[in-house]
């Protein structure tokens, strides 16, 4: 087994993540005290707190325990024992308390952000009150010669089947967001590039709610929600009905509501974590259908935020350019960079550790393999 360990770079690890965090929660407090509005965990159903750390936990069980029934070999006599054993020996050199520390610190980092993300999103109607939607608009017709971005693909792709298409876009980037967070913490031995990426998320979570607050809107759904009328019922139109009703309770009695209101379009963080997701996979080198399959679905995501009427195209460009600005600043942050340009350093790999003796021979041959050629990847 060989071990990984981050090289010194100046900086403790997830230092800009913890800043991003830091900063959020000082104004989530400023405007919590400012406007009177209490700060809510931004899970009702599901604490975040209880949510993120038991994907981690799934995650490192799907990461130990096939390993561990695989090492044990076939059932049989002492096969008890044997999987008891190559447990104990999966976990010690898989988990050293080195990985525990890293996954711990970007997992509680990362939610830090998260949390004080969707609390100053949700303050920011009563912090900076005027809408700014209809100059969006009009940029946007400026963009496309005097037509509706939104009117367009409804015409090119139609307002049937295509909604549906579009609305199971949106399902797959939800659950996008926590596993490739889980990914990066759990199942790489790549320290730098598992915090480049943790890290950079978390500035995408601190530029976008900045912006939120200096550029409030509420985008074309719900400003120009005539323009989708024609769209059928589908999951996304019915979260969109319940976000507004969200909304409403909010702004009458912020108190009283017990929920967040989450409208907010300018910028689109839809497209700017799929360019931060793109950048990051180029850029430490993951298998090229990765790559493309990232680039694509990045393509369809900002399809689907225009055509559904989440985002204004104008969204789309600043999102676009704020994951790309996330990518740079994590990789000076974290080390990952020669000069002033963004690149993957390795972490340094130690001498060879001898496995753990009393460990089953099948265990042994099973991790005696070299390391991966992807560094993000196992």
């Amino acid at each position: 087994m060989y071990t990984h360990q981050t090289a010194g770079r100046g900086a403790p690890s997830f230092a800009l993540a913890w800043l991003a965090g830091l900063g959020l929660a000082v104004l989530t407090i400023v405007f919590s005290r400012l406007e009177a509005i209490p700060i809510q965990d931004p899970d009702s159903l599901i604490p975040g707190y209880i949510r993120f750390p038991a994907i981690v936990l799934g995650a490192i069980a799907l990461d130990v325990v096939p390993r561990t029934f695989l090492g044990a070999g076939r059932p049989g006599a002492g096969w008890a024992r044997r999987v008891r054993d190559t447990f104990r020996t999966v976990l010690r050199e898989r988990w050293p308390l080195s990985h525990w520390k890293f996954a711990l610190n970007g997992v509680i980092a990362w939610y830090l952000c998260y949390a004080a993300f969707r609390n100053v999103k949700s303050m920011a109607p009563f912090v900076h009150e005027k809408i700014y939607d209809d100059p969006l608009a009009d940029l946007d017709k400026f963009l496309f010669a005097g037509h509706d971005p939104a009117a367009v693909l409804h015409a090119w792709f139609g307002t049937g089947l295509a909604a549906h298409f579009f609305s199971a876009v949106y399902i797959v980037w939800i659950a996008l967001v926590p596993v490739s967070i889980a990914i990066a913490l759990v199942w790489t031995r790549h320290t730098r590039a598992g915090e480049w990426y943790v890290t950079a998320v978390a500035v995408d979570w601190a530029l976008g709610a900045v912006l939120y607050v200096l550029v409030p809107t509420v985008g074309p759904i719900y400003s120009h929600s005539s323009a989708f009328a024609a769209l059928p019922e589908t999951y996304v139109s019915r979260l969109q009905e319940s976000m507004w009703g969200d909304r409403v309770a909010v702004l009458a009695d912020p108190v009283g509501a017990g929920t967040l209101q989450t409208i907010a379009a300018f910028a689109s963080l839809h497209v700017g974590i799929m360019m931060t997701i793109c950048l990051i996979v180029e850029l430490i080198r993951l298998p090229r259908w990765v790559r493309v399959s990232s680039w694509v679905f990045l393509g369809l995501t900002s399809l689907a935020t225009v055509y559904l009427g989440w985002h204004f195209f104008i969204d789309v460009i600043a999102g676009a350019a704020l994951g790309a600005f996330a990518v740079w600043i994590a990789g000076i942050a974290t080390g990952n960079r020669v000069g002033l340009r963004a690149r993957l350093v390795p972490d340094p790999v130690t001498a060879p550790v001898a496995p753990a003796s009393g460990a089953h021979p099948e265990a042994l041959a099973s991790r005696s393999a070299p390391l991966p050629d992807h560094p993000a990847a196992d």
